[in-house]
């Protein structure tokens, strides 16, 4: 009895050690860039041995898959959550306003993914492959849009999405944010029709 209630203390605590690592890394890549940022950096941060990184993480790079696929997983939820059944211009509008306001946030520095895939060009690189696999959720999602909006050429029409979704993410980073939501509302109207 007592080691079956020491099993599920020491997972709990292993997956929290997990998702710190993970937490240090989503602050400091975003932060400094992937590169820029050492695994000892990481380390330091969280205050855990070199052993106990290596034992989540056998590398750096599964680190960066690890980050990416977390970033993922929370822009997928978000924009799923963005959808108004029905009504594409809806959905456009709130992911304009949803991008607009991230943009205007302290400390945001553009697309992970973008930010990611210039730091890592080979495209054979896992990190890229991870960077590959959300950009292609987010052109089926964009897709989904336009043929809700009854778009002629749907492909065309989402990569168009997807083309205003990045130059609004850098714009963000770059120009000026607090204009950005209106202008990429704007822009997805004139797409979709609206």
């Amino acid at each position: 009895m007592h080691e079956e209630t020491e099993v599920p203390v020491a997972t709990n605590r292993g997956a929290g050690t997990r998702q710190r690592i993970l937490d240090a890394a989503n602050e400091l890549f975003y932060e400094q860039g992937i590169r820029a940022t050492s695994a000892d950096r990481i380390i330091e941060q969280v205050g855990i041995t070199k052993v106990t990184f290596y034992r989540h993480f056998r590398a750096k790079s599964d680190l960066v898959v690890a980050y990416l696929e977390q970033q993922s997983a929370a822009e997928q939820a978000w924009l799923t959550s963005t959808v108004h059944d029905g009504d594409p211009l809806g959905t456009a509008r709130t992911v304009a306003a949803g991008i607009g306001a991230a943009s205007c946030s302290p400390g945001f520095r553009g697309c992970a993914f973008i930010n990611a895939a210039a730091e890592y060009p080979d495209r054979d690189d896992p990190v890229r492959v991870a960077v590959d696999a959300h950009r292609g959720w987010l052109l089926d999602f964009f897709a989904r849009i336009a043929e809700q909006a009854g778009a002629d050429d749907v492909a065309s029409v989402a990569n168009q999405l997807m083309i205003l979704r990045d130059g609004a993410m850098v714009n963000g980073y770059l120009g000026d944010a607090p204009a950005l939501a209106g202008s990429l509302e704007a822009a997805y109207a004139s797409i979709l029709g609206g």
